[in-house]
C-alpha cells in the first residue's frame, strides 16, 4: 500500500502544496480513513472517510465510499454521499454518483454529477429569518403610507 506522508515546501500548486498525506496511483485502501490536514488521493479506496480538514480525490482515482469532510476537491470518481461542512468542488473530468450536503459547491463545466444536492447553512437559515421580518415590516409601512 502507497499511503506516504509528504512534506512539502515548495510552492507549487496550491492543493499539492498543502498535501500531508497521499495514497498514491495504483495503491487500494479499503476500511475507515480518519486524518487531520489534507489528504490526497490518486489509488481506489472502499468504506468512509472521515476528517474535518481537507480531501482531494485526484483524477484516475475511484472512491466507493461515505465522505464527511470539512472540504473535498473532486478530479475522480466519487460513489457514495458527500457531506462536507465547508465546501465541495467538483473538476474535470470529476465524477459523483450520489448525494451532495454542503453549504458552498463548485460544480465545473464537463463534470458529471448523478444524485441531489442540499446546501444548507445553520447560520443562512437563521439569518433569513430576520431578513422575511424586515421585508414584512417594510411592505406594511409601505401600505400604511399609501392608505393613510
Amino acid at each position: 500500500m502507497a499511503l506516504t506522508t509528504v512534506q512539502n515546501s515548495s510552492s507549487g500548486e496550491h492543493a499539492a502544496s498543502d498535501v500531508t498525506t497521499l495514497l498514491g496511483r495504483g495503491s487500494e485502501f479499503e476500511g475507515k480513513l480518519s486524518f487531520e490536514g489534507t489528504v490526497r488521493i490518486d489509488g481506489k479506496l472502499s468504506g468512509e472517510i472521515f476528517t474535518d480538514d481537507t480531501l482531494i480525490i485526484g483524477e484516475g482515482a475511484e472512491v466507493n465510499a461515505e465522505i464527511n469532510v470539512g472540504a473535498v476537491v473532486i478530479e475522480g470518481t466519487v460513489h457514495g454521499n458527500v457531506h462536507a461542512k465547508r465546501s465541495v468542488e467538483i473538476h474535470t473530468p470529476g465524477r459523483v454518483i450520489g448525494n451532495i450536503s454542503t453549504p458552498s459547491l463548485f460544480i465545473e463545466k464537463g463534470v458529471i454529477f448523478e444524485g441531489s444536492c442540499q446546501m444548507d447553512q445553520t447560520g443562512a437559515a437563521t439569518s433569513a429569518k430576520p431578513r422575511a421580518a424586515q421585508a414584512a415590516q417594510v411592505a406594511r409601512a409601505a401600505t400604511e403610507s399609501a392608505a393613510g
